[in-house]
């Protein structure tokens, strides 16, 4: 387990309620003064702890209403098709998540984009350009009930 003291427990939970506070907000929210809350959080970037700081933009009000999770499974399952595989995926800017999963699929993926046309068209051009599916399953997202970015802490 990792060296965290309770007050770095906190400095995460709050960080990831909202990354733009200042140093001083914090510091009033854990009773230390600034310094030490900035070099707190510091040791938690270079720890890898903090990975980084990111915008969360609404998807739909930049015209990507459609949200759609694709199960794949590979055709061959070796090394080199795996990294292969990976290295496609991960250069294609509509998806958004991959994850190597167990059970009846390889892969989940979730894809971005603005709306069904545009899926099919993704899936035509691009992800049935890659070499070794086997098979793509989709499942599209009607409403989104519960979505957090943070780590249950």
């Amino acid at each position: 387990m990792l060296d965290l003291d309770p007050i770095d427990w906190k400095l995460l939970e709050i960080l990831q309620q909202n990354g733009k506070l200042t140093t001083k907000e914090i510091a009033q929210q854990v009773h230390l003064s600034s310094t030490p809350v900035y070099e707190r959080i510091r040791r938690l970037e270079r720890k890898g702890i903090i990975k980084k700081y990111v915008a969360v933009v609404e998807a739909e009000k930049v015209g990507k209403g459609l949200t759609v999770f694709c199960n794949v499974t590979l055709k061959e399952h070796t090394k080199e098709i795996g990294n292969q595989f990976v290295k496609e995926i991960t250069s294609l800017k509509e998806i958004t998540e991959c994850y190597n999963i167990s059970g009846d699929y390889d892969f989940m993926l979730k894809i971005v984009v603005n709306d069904m046309k545009n899926y099919q068209e993704f899936v035509i051009n691009d992800l049935g350009s890659i070499k070794n599916i086997g098979s793509a399953h989709s499942t599209f997202v009607m409403g989104i009930i519960k979505h957090s970015y943070s780590v249950p802490l």
